[in-house]
This record gives C-alpha cells, sequence and structure tokens, in this order.
C-alpha cells in the first residue's frame, strides 16, 4: 500500500467483516480492502460499535480477513486500546497478523462509531504520544499508520485541523478526518493538510462522492464502511422475508451464483487437487 500511495495511485478500499467478503472485494479488482470495526461488531457479536470488542477480537478477525487474500488490508483499530503502552502492543499484533495499516482514533475509551452522537475525545497531547509510540512500535516501515481524529463533531472543524497538523509532526503516516458533514468541509480538508496522504471515509454523515471527485480534491485513500454489511443485511433481510411469507425458499439456481460455482469460488477445486496428489494408494 505505501507503494501504492507513493505512486499517487488513489486507493478504494471497500469495508468488510469477513474472510469472504473480502474475497468478492479482491475478486473485483479493488486494489485494497477494509477491515470495518462497526461491521466486526455488528456481524461478529450483533452488538452496536460502542467500544464493546477487545484488541484481540479485532486482532483475530483481521488476521482471518488478511490471510484470506493478497491486496492489502487497512483495519480499524478503535483508539490503539488503551495508552501509549497498550498501542505498542495493537501495532504488534495488527502487524503480525498480515495488516497492511491500521487506523487510530483519539476518542475516550470506550469509543462511539465515528457518526453516532455523544463523542469524547482525548487530550491532543495524549494523542500525540499514542502515534509517536505506533510509529516507534512498527517492525516493517511498510506498515502504515493512520492518524484518526474525531474532534470535527466534538470541538470544531478548525480542532479538527489543528490535531491533523500535530499528528502529522508526531508521524503518522496517513491522516483522517472522521465525520465531515458537508461538500465544503471535505473540499477544504486537502487544502489546509497537504504534507501527507488523507482518507475520506463515507460512513452515513459524510457526502457522497465519486473516486475522481475525491481525487480530484486532494485525498489519496477512500473507505467504504458499511458497503457489504448493508448489503448483507438487506439481502438477508429480503430472502428471510420471502420464506416466512411463501413458506419456501428461492431455489438455488435463482441466486446470482450456481451452487458449483460458489464452491470454486471458495477454492474447491484447489483442495480437490490437494485431495487427489496425496491421496496415496487408499
Amino acid at each position: 500500500m505505501k507503494k501504492m500511495l507513493e505512486k499517487g495511485e488513489f486507493i478504494q478500499a471497500p469495508g468488510v467483516y469477513d474472510a469472504l467478503g473480502a474475497r468478492i472485494v479482491e475478486a473485483s479488482r479493488f486494489s485494497a480492502v477494509y477491515m470495518t470495526g462497526y461491521g466486526t461488531t455488528a456481524s461478529h457479536f450483533s452488538f452496536p460499535d460502542i467500544g464493546l470488542l477487545t484488541m484481540t477480537e479485532m486482532v483475530e478477525n483481521a488476521g482471518r480477513i488478511a490471510s484470506a487474500v493478497q491486496i492489502p488490508l487497512i483495519a480499524d483499530a478503535d483508539t490503539g486500546y488503551g495508552n501509549p503502552i497498550n498501542v505498542v502492543r495493537t501495532v504488534k499484533e495488527y502487524e503480525k497478523a498480515g495488516v497492511a495499516a491500521i487506523h487510530i482514533e483519539d476518542q475516550v475509551w470506550p469509543k462511539k462509531c465515528g457518526h453516532m452522537d455523544g463523542k469524547k475525545v482525548i487530550d491532543c497531547s495524549e494523542m500525540v504520544e499514542k502515534i509517536k509510540a505506533a510509529v516507534d512500535a512498527r517492525q516493517d516501515e511498510n506498515f502504515l499508520i493512520i492518524a484518526r481524529t474525531d474532534a470535527l463533531a466534538t470541538d470544531g472543524f478548525e480542532c479538527a485541523i489543528e490535531r491533523g497538523q500535530m499528528f502529522a509532526e508526531a508521524g503518522a503516516d496517513i491522516l483522517f478526518i472522521e465525520a465531515p458533514t458537508s461538500r465544503e468541509q471535505v473540499a477544504e480538508i486537502p487544502r489546509l493538510l497537504t504534507n501527507k496522504p488523507l482518507l475520506l471515509n463515507l460512513a452515513p454523515r459524510t457526502p457522497n462522492f465519486s473516486a475522481q471527485e475525491m481525487k480530484e480534491m486532494g485525498y489519496s485513500i477512500a473507505l467504504y464502511p458499511g458497503i457489504c454489511l448493508m448489503g448483507a443485511i438487506n439481502g438477508c433481510t429480503d430472502e428471510i422475508r420471502r420464506l416466512k411469507e411463501t413458506g419456501k425458499q428461492r431455489d438455488f439456481k435463482d441466486f446470482m451464483q450456481t451452487f458449483v460455482e460458489l464452491n470454486n469460488f471458495l477454492g474447491l477445486q484447489y483442495y480437490s487437487s490437494l485431495e487427489q496428489r496425496y491421496k496415496g494408494n487408499n
């Protein structure tokens, strides 16, 4: 991912919550994938995104996703799960899991989804120390630290920009101003923060933009955190409603993929070839 940024490539990273979603993203020829904390929390535990998951649970999911694909994985690491010492362990664990980049935010713990009400942020100096700890903890220089601030909602636009500047000085590789609420704010951020690549999170409170629009404004990365989660919820809801109303599920041939196509997508042919190779004389 670092090489892609250095080349000036615009990175679109659809949000997934499991390995299968990541495989679909990779098969669709996206250059990166994103593990959403909201989606992980909702899909694996049916919890709201209010800081109920631990670092271990998040890293375990990130590891499964990273092992399923070859494209870089950006992962949500919430607040780093504690003070700078905890951030050191968080970075090491995500790096061992095969993640390419993590974002750490300046909310108090327990945190809330960046597009919920009622957020609170820690003192800027405390977040600066977390970023320094994260940068020092990584073993691979290609592992990227994304510094996210939620201060726009709590302290206003100017404060968020100031924090972004301080996070850049602390060594963050990428800056992430969470939840701008207007086209004007989205456009203004790249004009004020020019020394680091910028990430835009296309979640509910932020206006929707095309990849070309974001690139022209000066962004380097776009996250689409809810795209797979909402697609799955809508699809499951429709199919369960159909079953309840009719008493019968749709025929498999009516789905987009046949059963054989699905199994092949999941790698059945590869494992069948291994079975043939190692069956011996039995």
